[in-house]
């Protein structure tokens, strides 16, 4: 995540979006490069940003595909994690609500958006659906 290039600039902020950690809890291609970035947030020099809605696409995903003790578990170790969960006030909803309507997609990517635009940094994420809103905002792709 370091920058390669001396002159690029230091990376200070990062929204993770549902898709990187749900890749990071079930350790698939990707969950290094979401374990770096939680490892820069426990030393400070990141900032991570969860939109509360975002913590509850992971419950719901992880609750319908393995269950409810699956799904608490998870939320036990997000809880933990170096990340600061976000509640939605009436800005961060109306910007999410002008992405969802200009790109039609779905809710979640527009709350993790409109939080990544509101503290001007990227998402850190690796779904394609991203793809529509990367003119808008900036997006760090899972490697």
């Amino acid at each position: 995540m370091s920058p390669a290039h001396p002159s690029a600039p230091v990376l200070r902020s990062l929204v993770v979006d549902s898709h990187a950690l749900l890749v990071y809890l079930e350790g698939e291609n990707g969950a290094e490069f979401v374990a770096n970035a939680l490892d820069m947030a426990e030393q400070g020099s990141l900032n991570c940003y969860l939109a509360i809605v975002n913590w509850g696409e992971v419950y719901f995903s992880l609750l319908r595909a393995k269950g409810e003790h699956r799904a608490r578990e998870a939320t036990n170790v997000l809880d933990q994690l170096p990340i600061e969960i976000v509640n939605m006030d009436m800005n961060l909803v109306q910007r999410a609500s002008r992405f969802r309507e200009q790109f039609r997609t779905p809710n979640g990517l527009c709350f993790a958006a409109s939080l990544a635009e509101t503290h001007c940094c990227p998402v850190l994420t690796g779904d394609p659906l991203f793809r529509k809103l990367a003119e808008e905002i900036q997006v760090l792709w899972l490697k």
